[in-house]
């Protein structure tokens, strides 16, 4: 294994954080590193907002769950899928341009997330813990009030980043014979008994407490209810249609 591989199957959601602040420069870098992610067809549909005012910080921490976490961390950073940039720019040539196309919901969507993950990566290749926060979606209008986010985006997670002030474990993953399918798509329940088995004995030994779960029983509140159910009627008034 290279180090690159061994620092992708390395990485934990980190919650608490130092009080070392990350340098400025480093952090751009960061970005940068995020820009370099690939893009469809290069229309780069994402916009960072690197939320710095504490009271800021402190409401989306209240909006988002109450997940501290989001105040406490050196950097908090909020990714948002922008299809204001790329549109306006089409409509500046002249094109008649069609706006609120699942497509284009989809594109935004994906290209942020492809430019956050690599963000992750850049920072936890520096030292850096970082946390993904899609809690954020829970109350995503009083979100975009709060950082003033126009018509055509809206803000998909935000992020935590610092210096980590504890080691938790590395979370198991699923098999990968249940993940990588040979030429067709194949059943893997018993594969996900063996993993529930697993992750039972993970929740049990983990540093920070027990908990007497599994991963199916962890995926209950996900789907016994309509979580978010909100997103839907949010995301037709930003102007993402989806037609």
């Amino acid at each position: 294994m290279n180090s690159t591989i061994e620092l992708l199957k390395s990485h934990r959601s980190i919650r608490k954080f130092t009080d070392r602040k990350i340098p400025h420069e480093l952090l751009l870098e960061l970005i940068r590193a995020g820009q370099a992610a690939a893009t469809s067809s290069h229309v780069q549909a994402y916009s960072v907002i690197h939320v710095k005012d504490p009271a800021n910080r402190e409401l989306i921490a209240e909006l988002a769950g109450g997940q501290t976490y989001v105040a406490t961390a050196s950097d908090f950073l909020v990714f948002c899928a922008d299809m204001k940039r790329p549109t306006e720019a089409s409509e500046r040539t002249g094109a008649n341009v069609v706006r609120g196309m699942t497509e284009q919901l989809l594109v935004a969507s994906v290209d942020t997330a492809l430019m956050a993950q690599n963000v992750a990566i850049a920072a936890e290749s520096e030292g850096l813990g970082i946390c993904y926060i899609g809690g954020i979606r829970n109350n995503p209008q009083a979100i975009s009030d709060l950082l003033r986010l126009p018509e055509h985006v809206y803000p998909v997670f935000g992020m935590c980043l610092g210096y980590p002030a504890h080691e938790p474990d590395v979370k198991p993953r699923l098999p990968v014979e249940a993940i990588l399918k040979e030429d067709y798509y194949t059943d893997d329940s018993e594969l996900v008994a063996v993993f529930d088995e697993a992750m039972q004995t993970y929740y049990g030994q983990r540093k920070g407490g027990n908990k007497e779960t599994n991963w199916s029983r962890n995926l209950t509140p996900l789907f016994d209810s309509k979580l978010r159910a909100h997103m839907r009627e949010f995301l037709t008034k930003r102007g993402f249609e989806m037609k």
